[in-house]
């Protein structure tokens, strides 16, 4: 697949306009999944993980995801709350990678987006003690279950109070374009008093 050259002239001024440039074109090109994102995080002695989850929002104030509070990491992200995002769109050769603090989305935001998912995907909500160890699957299932008794499909769910969504705040942003014999296009965008810094990295 043949793109453009990445340069310092072709890019917008800002990052989010540059995110959205690029994963339009992602879209467009039909990859599956084009908002999947790996979401790294780590503990206050350093100790990181990552993991793949959706993209459900971006705009100017950053990069939002939702999950399980309770979950590994929703304690990382209140103990160390910062994390990195990587987009791996490596069928077009390029990566976008989002550093910086986190914050957690208003609660009648995450209700807002809660209620707009699939009844089972609400359920499921409720159901998963994520990161927590299972006796077996069965014991999941069987939880699934019961819940669909208790909020049977057309009947409204309320958002668990340990579900929630997080946001991302960019610090610096960097978009990575492959080119022949490894010597890739790397713009970073860094995050100055009076806007946006673009510097071009060694690849």
């Amino acid at each position: 697949m043949r793109h453009t050259d990445l340069t310092e002239q072709s890019v917008a001024a800002d990052p989010i306009s540059q995110f959205s440039r690029w994963l339009d074109e992602v879209a467009a090109a039909g990859l599956p999944e084009p908002n999947a994102m790996v979401v790294a995080t780590a503990t206050p002695d350093g100790v990181p993980r990552a993991r793949t989850v959706l993209l459900k929002g971006y705009d100017s104030a950053g990069f939002a995801f939702y999950t399980n509070k309770t979950s590994r990491k929703g304690r990382e992200l209140s103990a160390n709350p910062r994390a990195c995002l990587l987009f791996p769109w490596h069928a077009m050769h390029r990566q976008v990678i989002i550093e910086g603090p986190v914050a957690e989305v208003q609660v009648a935001q995450s209700e807002r987006y809660f209620h707009s998912r699939p009844h089972g995907s609400q359920l499921g909500a409720w159901a998963s003690r994520q990161s927590v160890v299972l006796g077996s699957r069965a014991e999941l299932d069987d939880r699934y279950a019961r819940l669909c008794t208790r909020w049977p499909d057309g009947t409204a769910v309320p958002m668990p109070p340990f579900w929630g969504g997080y946001l991302v705040i960019p610090d610096q942003v960097e978009f990575w374009q492959g080119r022949a014999n490894r010597l890739h296009d790397r713009l970073r965008y860094r995050r100055a008093d009076d806007g946006w810094v673009i510097e071009r990295l060694s690849p």
